[in-house]
């Protein structure tokens, strides 16, 4: 373990990328790569193109001159400063507080590189904006879709990403898409920095979870708890779906003695962990860390029920509003999460926030595609409910 210097302090692991016969020696030179690469970061803030210098100084290449800005109306503008005519561009966009800013940002990146006859356009967005709306609610709409349009029509060829919140949104797009996973990155930060993560034990804090704790339980050899009954979120089965024609009952519509059943509602138990967790060191585990109110209601009932030490790994941390201030009065011990999203200021705000660096396995498969190399070998071991 080791700590880069010169950006921003986060957790660097060891290349966990193994010598194997189809990618060895030379073959995983980081610097290795054919020319013809131009990598932009299509961020206007500062703190948001550290992932891009980072991937960027692994590749042994210069971040591509672009000037990224808002007009005083706020209209945001983009001027690339080098011919980008027959390259591959790879566009790196982390998402800043300003969501819809920069899905812009790099919507209209994309355009410019199209209409500047780029070879290829590959989107590097480790977190994928609006990705909780990716299911129909009531009268509202996917949103998830028609930002996935929105880029395959600017110009995009190919998207790299990392846990999708649900896989399903690959199926939004009409281009390749690489959905990359955290969990190796995760999983050696608690093999390398828990002492005593033996004696841990990994927790859902929803049933919604549990698949994703399930496969962390199982690399590490470890128990596996579940919470169950707590209040529902905005994402429970109780909102999905349309809800329309009204629940009124009416006569003579099919027939007047026929009359349709409607669902029963769903009603949770009080709050129960289905699991041993007294004595223990409680590793919750989700993939988007932002509202934290149900974290910490997670980390309060795992403090009563004996867990002695508590930590919530996930590779999103969007860290929204107080979140920072509510995990340091919480029970919490410490939050781990990737550098997909930039979150220096939350860090400053609560020390118990720590940051895992993802930018290898970016940067790898960066290399891959451009060399025309498989990308299979980044998503060796990967289960269908990884």
């Amino acid at each position: 373990m080791h700590r880069q210097e010169g950006l921003s302090s986060a957790w660097v692991p060891r290349d966990p990328l193994p010598e194997c016969g189809e990618c060895s020696g030379q073959d995983r030179d980081m610097n290795h790569t054919k020319g013809g690469l131009v990598i932009f970061t299509a961020n206007s803030h500062p703190s948001s193109r550290e992932l891009g210098k980072r991937i960027a100084e692994r590749l042994g290449v210069e971040l591509g001159k672009v000037q990224v800005y808002q007009e005083a109306n706020r209209e945001t503008r983009v001027q690339i400063q080098e011919s980008v005519r027959g390259k591959d561009v790879f566009v790196i966009q982390t998402v800043s507080k300003d969501v819809n800013t920069t899905i812009m940002e790099l919507l209209i990146m994309v355009y410019a590189c199209r209409t500047s006859c780029a070879r290829s356009i590959t989107g590097v967005l480790p977190y994928f904006p609006y990705s909780k709306q990716c299911k129909m609610r009531k009268r509202g709409s996917i949103v998830s879709k028609l930002i996935a349009s929105m880029m395959c029509k600017a110009g995009l060829t190919h998207l790299i990403t990392m846990d999708l919140h649900q896989k399903e949104i690959q199926g939004f797009f009409n281009i390749p898409v690489d959905n990359l996973r955290a969990s190796p990155f995760l999983l050696q930060y608690i093999q390398e920095e828990i002492p005593d993560y033996r004696n841990a034990v990994i927790v859902a804090k929803s049933p919604a979870s549990a698949k994703r704790a399930q496969s962390f339980a199982e690399r590490l050899r470890l128990g596996l708890a579940v919470i169950h009954g707590e209040a529902q979120d905005a994402e429970s089965d109780q909102v999905d779906g349309r809800h329309s024609p009204p629940t009124v009952k009416t006569t003579g519509a099919i027939h007047p003695s026929m009359e349709i059943p409607l669902l029963i509602p769903k009603e949770k138990p009080p709050i129960t962990v289905v699991g041993d967790v007294g004595g223990r060191i409680a590793i919750i585990v989700d993939d988007i860390i932002d509202d934290v109110d149900s974290f910490v209601a997670a980390a309060e009932n795992l403090k009563e029920r004996g867990a002695y030490k508590i930590f919530v790994m996930a590779t999103h941390g969007l860290l929204s509003s107080e979140a920072p201030r509510f995990i340091e009065e919480s029970a919490i011990d410490e939050v781990v999460v990737t550098n997909t999203i930039p979150h220096e200021l939350q860090k400053l705000q609560c020390p118990k926030i720590k940051t895992v660096d993802i930018s290898m396995i970016l940067s790898e498969a960066i290399r891959r595609i451009h060399n025309g190399e498989s990308m299979s070998y980044l998503f060796r071991n990967i289960g269908v409910d990884d």
